[in-house]
């Protein structure tokens, strides 16, 4: 077992899977990579299923339903802190989050320089291509609200491009953290800030996917608006 691992959650990502998990094994690191696939229609645990007969280093977790991405994760973090992995790495299969920023990101937690490394979209500028103005000037109005109601010191609290230290993430109450879309992001930063670990934010290109569809609808961007304002006020009574 490497002392990495990448939790990787699909649903019908079969035209990037398997582009995604060699991108990533042939990075100069050592590291494992577990794929959460919430029963994809299109046949994306079966490749990925076949990639692990291949790779000794790729597992796949089939969950039985769609549940969402908040879900998928904690299955997937509670996956790899169960087998005693050091570090905990969170991204896309879709290729906007670089795979090459891996290695900078793990060189940052392994320096002890932060318990939570955020690959970011809005240090040092705004980081984003093949996206429409509009959409780029909601995400980073997004962005700002979350950062006025919560307090949260990071320019990019909606990545989902993150690496954390095993312990961070074992001091979190994954179980709690009930959000099903983006906002199941904030919700990590927030509360392992709130608890006093210490966030990094590394640079990325973010590029929009040019295969497969989106997972943004209008439930998970409802459920982000008020669900943090929710969490922020149950912040204050938790204290």
């Amino acid at each position: 077992m490497n002392p990495v691992v990448i939790v990787i959650p699909t649903y019908n990502e079969v035209e990037n899977i398997q582009s995604i998990i060699e991108a990533v094994l042939a990075l100069p690191i050592a590291t494992d990579i577990l794929v959460v696939d919430d029963n994809s229609p299109d046949g994306t645990a079966a490749l990925v299923q076949d990639l692990s007969n291949r790779y000794s280093q790729v597992q796949l977790a089939l969950r039985n339903k769609k549940e969402g991405l908040g879900p998928a994760y904690v299955h997937g973090f509670k996956w790899a802190l169960e087998r005693g992995y050091s570090y905990v790495f969170e991204m896309d299969a879709d290729f906007s989050h670089p795979p090459e920023a891996l290695v900078p990101m793990l060189e940052i937690l392994k320096q002890n320089k932060a318990d939570l490394v955020v690959g970011s979209r809005y240090k040092k500028g705004i980081r984003v291509r093949q996206w429409p103005f509009v959409r780029i000037m909601l995400s980073v109005g997004a962005s700002l609200y979350v950062r006025i109601i919560t307090g949260l010191p990071v320019t990019d609290p909606t990545a989902g491009y993150v690496g954390y230290q095993s312990d961070a993430l074992r001091a979190l109450d994954l179980e709690d953290i009930r959000f099903k879309g983006y906002a199941f992001q904030i919700a990590l930063k927030f509360w392992a800030w709130k608890k006093g670990f210490r966030i990094a934010e590394f640079p990325i290109i973010f590029t929009d996917r040019t295969k497969g569809d989106s997972k943004m609808n209008s439930s998970i961007i409802s459920e982000a608006v008020f669900g943090i304002v929710a969490m922020k006020w149950r912040s204050i009574f938790k204290n």
